[in-house]
């Protein structure tokens, strides 16, 4: 099989993960006898920079015209503390999102066993742990209109806004997960505060009689924050907006051990994205140090979830185990010597290979 592939690179560590993400399906190419072309795009602010828009139409028709897109980080600290920047490195990862029509982020939160000793929780809760997160991604508060400032500047306004046909659509992605898995789904909001929270649930609960087989229980977003800490193990998988999703998936990440490990699909209308959960991490740029394995495990999902191909995906996961059995790591979570990025993916390839 052929694939055309954009990698949007990004900022920060994001050349460097991506660099890894692309030994390592190069080594699933040759491996399967398909053949793979990377076409690299400009965005967040490196887009800026060169094009003046975080997300320009070059990039964009690159996403349409290719089979699935590698995606690394977005985000500059020279926009973080600018709050009269008019364009700034993230309005690129929305624009794309909306613009490709990336409804659904799925990310995968489990644990593995030589690597449960590096989360800051307790053995015994995480050991286990195995679920993922349906978020919904292109409605809520990020993209609500109207938003804005008085003209004082001393108010600050922002709108969530969400329709019954975003609100099925991503539920029944999540009870079509759930049948396949243990058949359980938490929807998670804030139905005894917020109005469009009452319509999420309304929704769900028309949508489980066409589901008999999926248990759907409701949990409001801050207990759920607390019960992902305290027993993760309850959780199949979660459906819920934008922002909760958001917020929640990062405090997931503790669960893994480390935020470089998490990998994460965006599902489209038709391209899809594969991308790590963390950000840029610009304090690590250029020095190597970076842990790749969470762009890595994006490309095992990237084979899964675009071209349907289980077994390129498992190859590239049992390698990632693998590395982590053998301690092959980068600094955030080695135990021994600490690899470079670079060699992580070097190793990662060859164990493919």
């Amino acid at each position: 099989m052929k694939f055309n592939i954009a990698t949007l690179p990004g900022d920060g560590i994001g050349p460097e993960i991506i660099e890894q993400a692309k030994k390592v399906v190069f080594a699933v190419a040759e491996k399967f006898k398909h053949q793979v072309l990377f076409t690299n795009g400009l965005v967040g602010a490196a887009a800026i920079d060169a094009r003046g828009d975080p997300f320009p139409d070059e990039t964009y028709r690159l996403c349409t015209d290719s089979d699935a897109i590698l995606f690394g980080a977005i985000g500059d600290p020279r926009y973080d503390n600018d709050p009269k920047a008019k364009v700034r490195p993230e309005q690129g990862l929305l624009a794309m999102r909306k613009k490709l029509g990336l409804f659904a982020n799925i990310r995968p939160v489990i644990t593995f066993p030589s690597l449960v000793h590096k989360s800051p929780l307790k053995k015994e809760l995480v050991d286990g742990a195995d679920f993922i997160v349906v978020r919904e991604l292109t409605g809520g508060i990020y993209f609500g209109e109207p938003r804005g400032r008085s003209e004082n500047g001393n108010t600050a306004f922002d709108t969530c806004v969400y329709q019954r046909t975003e609100i099925e659509r991503i539920l029944r992605m999540g009870m079509e997960f759930a049948k396949k898995r243990t058949g359980r789904m938490t929807v998670v909001d804030k139905a005894n505060v917020l109005e469009t929270s009452r319509l999420w649930r309304e929704v769900a609960q028309e949508l489980e009689k066409e589901y008999p087989e999926v248990t759907v229980n409701y949990m409001f977003v801050d207990n759920a924050a607390m019960q992902i800490i305290l027993n993760p193990r309850r959780f199949d998988v979660i459906v819920t907006e934008n922002m909760f999703g958001d917020i929640l998936t990062d405090e997931a990440s503790v669960i893994a051990g480390s935020l470089g490990m998490l990998p994460s699909a965006s599902i489209g209308q038709s391209t899809s994205v594969f991308e790590p959960i963390h950000g840029s991490y610009p304090q690590a740029a250029g020095k190597d140090i970076a842990n790749p394995l969470g762009t890595i495990l994006s490309a095992a999902m990237m084979f899964e979830y675009a071209f349907n191909l289980l077994q390129e995906a498992s190859i590239i996961k049992t390698a990632v185990e693998a590395s982590l059995r053998e301690g092959f790591v980068t600094e955030d979570i080695a135990t021994g010597i600490a690899r470079k990025t670079s060699e992580v993916g070097d190793w990662i390839a060859k164990f493919i290979k």
